[in-house]
């Protein structure tokens, strides 16, 4: 048989060995190493896998490790963590509770908001998702409101955190179609290309973020108008709404500032990702030392978590190099480059194939898990296809949101199931979230239709 048959046939086989294994609970990072390594045994039989190859490992993640760009991840996580313990999001909750209480919807208006705010300044899904279902279910549930609308606007709020600036997400992504972007270019006789840069990716995701935003308030002000029984306004007292300027202003500015200082520093060239997310870091320390939250016990505890989640991060992250090494180097990015180039319907096709697979893999994989999967073997035929690295990168971003939402894997499920009362059901969350995952759909086809979403702020700012 045909070597380079046998090569692409092998790849097919590993990668859908990985999504198997992964079925039956292995852990992702291990699974991606052992059976790449296993596949890269059978390789080596069939003589279509040279061992050697498996020398650069080393040389990759030393890359990772003194990777300056990186660092910014877990100064981000750290940045978010120290603002859940500062209770900033509680404050904000219950500010914001008010101000909308007299509209129909409007908990879920002020849901809405906090999420994105809380995204522009965190980033951290869980903790997001867990203190808006600690503080802000329970009163949409007093309130009398659907229960499906309560859940599903606190879960697709949670998850604005992989969209909106700063993500960590998008901060992988930047490094990954950096480096793909340069190898392609080259390739193609381009030895000057336009760099590709996460300070490129926080902007082109601003106006997708925002127009998220706008899509889970239109659905939640339609509810509002047309079935008000699933959200009832909660009037506040009279004697409450003299002071309520007040609290608005010490619950809004502080996170604003952060956000100003953080993304307003990376967009306006100021500072790099690094930099501003050891500013946003240094930031979160003082803003829970003035309410007197700042603590060795809250330090540890923060610096532990830190810890796990980076830890976790860039062990699928190690693992992932070692698949990728042994899919490409078998023929897989050729299988898939044919695949890709040959379908009808030309580069949309493309990208709308590849869409639509990390949407199926959303189901059973975790954002991270997808973009180290699918991104070094998809990105570089799919730039080779002259598509617009940022676009793809925002487009890829919104659509690993929805991962967060579709069950039975989403992780803001599982997250609003673990401190939800036992009268919401595990169905009725379910139900909640499906009409926001049509509206992340909906974003993407929007973004299809108009790539501008995406392009025309960073064109603005750094052209």
């Amino acid at each position: 048989m045909d070597p380079v048959l046998i090569g692409e046939l092998l790849s097919g086989l590993m990668f859908f060995g990985i999504i198997g294994f992964l079925l039956l609970g292995f852990p992702v990072a291990f699974t991606l190493a052992g059976v790449s390594l296993m596949f890269g045994l059978v390789g080596m039989w069939f003589g279509v896998f040279d061992p050697s190859n498996f020398g650069s490992l080393a040389n990759r993640y030393i890359g990772y490790m003194t990777n300056e760009v990186l660092v910014a991840v877990p100064l981000f996580i750290f940045m978010g963590v120290m603002l859940e313990r500062s209770k900033i999001a509680e404050q904000l909750l219950l500010t914001m509770g008010k101000l909308f209480g007299n509209l129909r919807g409007g908990l879920g208006i002020s849901v809405i908001i906090v999420g994105a705010l809380l995204a522009a300044s965190t980033g951290v899904v869980g903790a997001t998702v867990v203190t808006m279902g600690l503080i802000s279910l329970p009163a949409m549930l007093r309130a009398n409101y659907d229960p499906r609308l309560a859940t599903g606007v606190i879960c697709a709020s949670g998850t604005l955190g992989q969209i909106i600036p700063p993500s960590t997400v998008l901060i992988f992504m930047g490094d990954m179609l950096s480096g793909i972007n340069a190898q392609v270019q080259m390739a193609k006789g381009n030895f000057a290309p336009v760099p590709v840069s996460v300070g490129d990716l926080f902007a082109g995701a601003l106006l997708p973020g925002v127009l998220l935003v706008g899509l889970y308030l239109g659905w939640t002000l339609l509810k509002a108008i047309f079935d008000p029984a699933s959200c009832p306004a909660t009037p506040v007292p009279a004697e409450e709404k003299k002071e309520l300027l007040g609290e608005v202003a010490v619950a809004l500015l502080p996170p604003l500032l952060l956000i100003m200082a953080v993304l307003g520093s990376i967009l306006g060239g100021i500072a790099t990702p690094t930099e501003a997310a050891s500013v946003g870091a240094v930031g979160a320390m003082v803003l829970a030392a003035l309410r007197w939250r700042l603590s060795f016990a809250v330090l540890r505890e923060t610096a532990i978590a830190t810890a796990s989640i980076t830890c976790m991060v860039f062990i699928i992250l190690f693992g992932a190099s070692v698949f990728s090494i042994v899919f490409r180097l078998m023929g897989g990015d050729n299988l898939v480059h044919e695949f890709l180039a040959n379908l009808p319907g030309g580069t949309l096709a493309a990208v709308a194939v590849v869409m639509f697979i990390m949407f199926l893999l959303g189901f059973i994989l975790d954002t991270f898990e997808i973009i180290f999967i699918v991104i070094p073997i998809t990105a570089p035929i799919l730039l080779a296809l002259d598509v617009d690295p940022v676009w793809l990168g925002v487009l890829v971003g919104v659509n690993l949101q929805t991962s967060f939402l579709t069950p039975p894997f989403g992780f803001a499920l599982f997250y609003l199931r673990g401190v939800a009362p036992d009268s919401v059901k595990t169905s009725m969350i379910y139900k909640g979230v499906f009409p926001f995952v049509l509206l992340q759909l909906l974003a993407i086809a929007i973004m299809f239709m108009f790539p501008e979403i995406a392009t025309w702020l960073p064109r603005a700012i750094y052209s």
